[in-house]
Parts: structure tokens; C-alpha cells; sequence
């Protein structure tokens, strides 16, 4: 009785314990697999990319040199101290006079306050002008990382529902095949169809194979670089909900919406105006070599002299202080005028390389709208045959069955839907991966 006790509870303990590991495993490949939409991809890369990051670090430290810049103005404050200790005075004789100057054996203590601050300084001010559009450049650069990173993830999220929508075709496609072998396999055994039915079958069936593996490897390639641009380490499994049919509303409104707002918020226009706004500046800085400088500063000493003892709070003390304006004009250097003339070059420079830019941004902007429309059409007639590619299965079939079909008229029929239902995807596909590129050509915020 004992035994059978103990043998109930240890089976009672067994699958007790089986419950909880396998409890434990669906816990872990819940919390191993994160759902995916588009925004929340974004927000992940966006949150977590190192580059973002070092934009970001871009700008404060940008902002730190502004701020080092303006307070070059404000007061500079010094404060020293001196002991000196005469071993023997110096001598000085005039004629048959001599005149000792100081005391042998004594101390002279000092100590001095000083404050200099720039009444007139151009050069700082145009400095302050440059260090803010540096700001202003680096504010856009991050969002040009920004803009570059988007479209990676938005790509990389549309190449991986592509793979996906193309493994679900092939994996129907394989099955339909595979159904359609198992009832021409069954009409064989009975003798009704001859043996090449069946071989053509079985082959229409393996050939697919091939198709379905390649597609499931890359479904796991896509996912690894969508993770890569994401941040996502590699024992995470990311799972999409979504599939390319489900965007071609989208893709019909957004062809109804033809508003162009050009190049003014592309990133690399912006970038270019920004340097040549910085260029001006440095011309206006370079400028302020010609002109004068005013200065101010104010010193206060307090001392006292040829003290024989060491105890300073014996000493007789003295101040004295002075006020001093400074004035310097440059009257002429020769780098300052070769300086002056590089940076002009340097601005024409930039204008023609600006000319260049805009025209190449336009052309570009051109062929994804090109791309966009052809592919629009493309996903009407695509869709429309793979209608009429379902139709033809359906009755290649129905043919077949009452025997006035060949399987080589199924087989095709079965090819024409697959290669109809990838085509159509791709369709799609094209069409978002352009207007993803057109978002960033025109600087479009996420």
C-alpha cells in the first residue's frame, strides 16, 4: 500500500513538474519575442542607436563653446603675492657717487590684485555669431542622422514583411501542390490517370521546395538586420503582424496627396545653407582684424620694502593702484588680407557645390515619384491578375477532375498564381521603399 502511495505521488510530482518547465519555457519565449509595428521599430532605433547619441553629445558640446565664447566679455580677476629676499643690494655709481639700491639682508613682500576687461572686442562678437550658427549645424546634423536612421529601419521593417508575405506564398503554394499530388497520386493507385500525371505532380510539388526554404532563410536574415539597425540583441525574436496588403489604402490616399513641398527641409540643403551662413561669418570675422581693440584694467599692489625681520606684521605697508586703458590699431599684416581672400573663394566654392547638390536632390526627387506612380499602377494590374490567376486554378482544377484538364494545365495554372501573388507583394514593396526615400530626400520629421 505504501508503495503504490509513493508511486502515485512521485507520477503526481513528475507532472507537476512538467507543467511548470513547460509553464517556463512558453514564459520565456513570451518575454523572447517582441512584437513589432513600424512606429514602435522607430522608437526602439531611435531610443537606442549610438549614433543618435553621439549627435546628441554633438550639440551640448557645441552649446558649451557658445557659452566659453561670451565669456571672453566678462572680467578676467588675478590675485599673486611676492617675497623677496635681498642678499646683497645691488650698486649703482654715477661719477664718483655710488647709490645703494636697497638693503642688504632684507625682505621686500607684495601682493598685488589685478582685473582686465575688453571695453571693444569685434572679434569675440562675430566669434559669438559663428558659435551659434555651429549650434544650429549641429541641431541639423543630428536630425539628418535621424532622418538617414528612419529610413534604414523603415526599409529594413518593409524588407522583412516582404519575406514574410513571399514565405506564406511559397508555403501555399507548396500546399496546394502537395494536395494536388496526394489526389492525382489517389486517381493513379485506381488506375484512372497514367503515371506521368503523377510523376509531373510529385515534380511540381519538390520544386517549390527549394522556393519555401530559401524564403524562410531569408525571413531570418531580414529579421537579423532589422535587429542590428534596431539595437536588439540576438536572443530576441521579433515577430510582425502586419503584411504588405494591408498598405494598399495607404498607397492610394498617399497618391491623391501630391503636394510638394520641395527641398526646403531636406537635410543636406539645409546642412549646405548653414555652412554658407557659417562661411559669411567667418568672412565678417576675419574683417575684425582691421579694426581696433579697446582693453581696461585695474591693479592694486600692496607692499612694503627692505624689511630687516621676518615677522610681516611688523612691516611698514603701502598700497598704491592704477587704472590703464589699452588701445591697440593694426595697421598692417599680410596673412590678414591673404586669409580674407581664401574664404571668399571658399564661399564660391560652396555656392557651385550648392547648385550641384540642388539639382541632383531634384532629379532624385523626381525618380521616386516616377517609381511611385509606375508601382501604383503595377499593384492594379497585379492585383486584378492575381484574381484572375485564383480563377484559373480554380477551374484547371474542376477541369482536371471531370478529365477534360491535363496536369500540366494545373501545374501552370498553380505557377501563374504564385508567381501573380509574389509579384503583386513586390509591387507594394517598391512602392513604400520609394516613398520611404522621398520622405527622406524631402526632410519629412518622423
Amino acid at each position: 500500500m505504501d508503495k503504490q502511495l509513493f508511486l502515485v505521488g512521485r507520477k503526481m510530482f513528475l507532472t507537476l513538474a512538467m507543467i511548470m518547465a513547460v509553464a517556463h519555457v512558453q514564459a520565456q519565449e513570451t518575454k523572447n519575442t517582441l512584437i513589432l509595428t513600424l512606429n514602435k521599430a522607430l522608437e526602439i532605433a531611435l531610443s537606442d542607436n549610438p549614433t543618435i547619441k553621439v549627435a546628441e553629445e554633438e550639440i551640448a558640446l557645441k552649446k558649451v563653446a557658445d557659452k566659453e565664447m561670451w565669456q571672453n566679455l566678462l572680467p578676467e580677476v588675478n590675485i599673486g603675492g611676492s617675497w623677496d629676499h635681498t642678499i646683497t643690494a645691488a650698486t649703482i655709481s654715477l661719477g664718483e657717487q655710488s647709490f645703494k639700491m636697497g638693503r642688504d639682508n632684507s625682505n621686500t613682500v607684495a601682493g598685488a590684485l589685478s582685473v582686465s576687461l575688453p571695453l571693444f572686442a569685434p572679434s569675440v562678437y562675430k566669434a559669438m555669431s559663428i558659435t551659434k550658427t555651429d549650434i544650429e549645424l549641429a541641431v541639423e546634423k543630428s536630425r539628418a542622422s535621424k532622418l538617414d536612421l528612419v529610413n534604414q529601419v523603415t526599409k529594413a521593417y518593409y524588407q522583412l514583411m516582404l519575406a514574410q508575405d513571399s514565405y506564406d506564398v511559397l508555403q501555399k503554394s507548396y500546399k496546394l501542390a502537395e494536395d494536388n499530388f496526394n489526389v492525382v497520386n489517389a486517381m493513379f493507385q485506381q488506375g484512372a490517370v497514367s503515371e506521368f500525371d503523377k510523376i509531373s505532380a510529385e515534380v511540381q510539388m519538390r520544386s517549390i521546395k527549394p522556393s519555401v526554404i530559401s524564403a524562410g532563410n531569408a525571413v531570418t536574415l531580414s529579421k537579423l538586420q532589422l535587429k542590428v539597425l534596431m539595437g536588439v540583441t540576438a536572443d530576441i525574436d521579433l515577430k510582425i503582424n502586419d503584411n504588405l496588403s494591408n498598405y494598399e489604402t495607404d498607397l492610394f490616399a498617399n497618391q491623391l496627396d501630391k503636394v510638394n513641398e520641395g527641398l526646403t527641409n531636406n537635410t543636406t540643403m539645409k546642412q549646405l545653407d548653414l555652412n554658407m551662413k557659417l562661411l559669411n561669418q567667418n568672412v565678417k570675422s576675419l574683417k575684425t582684424n582691421f579694426m581696433p581693440t579697446l582693453g581696461m584694467s585695474f591693479n592694486y599692489q600692496y607692499q612694503s620694502l627692505y624689511n630687516s625681520g621676518y615677522n610681516i606684521f611688523n612691516y611698514n605697508w603701502a598700497g598704491s593702484s592704477s587704472l590703464m586703458f589699452s588701445l591697440s590699431v593694426p595697421l598692417y599684416r599680410a596673412s590678414n588680407f591673404t586669409k580674407l581672400k581664401t574664404a571668399r573663394i571658399q564661399i564660391r566654392q560652396l555656392q557651385e557645390s550648392r547648385t550641384d547638390a540642388e539639382r541632383k536632390l531634384n532629379m532624385q526627387v523626381t525618380s521616386y515619384q516616377k517609381n511611385m506612380a509606375a508601382s501604383s499602377e503595377q499593384v492594379v494590374s497585379n492585383k486584378e491578375n492575381v484574381m484572375q490567376a485564383q480563377k484559373a486554378v480554380e477551374i484547371a482544377g474542376k477541369r482536371y477532375e471531370v478529365g477534360r484538364g491535363t496536369v500540366l494545365e494545373l501545374n501552370s495554372s498553380q505557377v501563374s498564381l504564385t508567381q501573380a501573388e509574389l509579384t503583386y507583394n513586390q509591387s507594394i514593396y517598391d512602392y513604400l521603399v520609394s516613398k520611404a526615400d522621398l520622405d527622406q530626400v524631402l526632410g519629412r520629421n518622423y
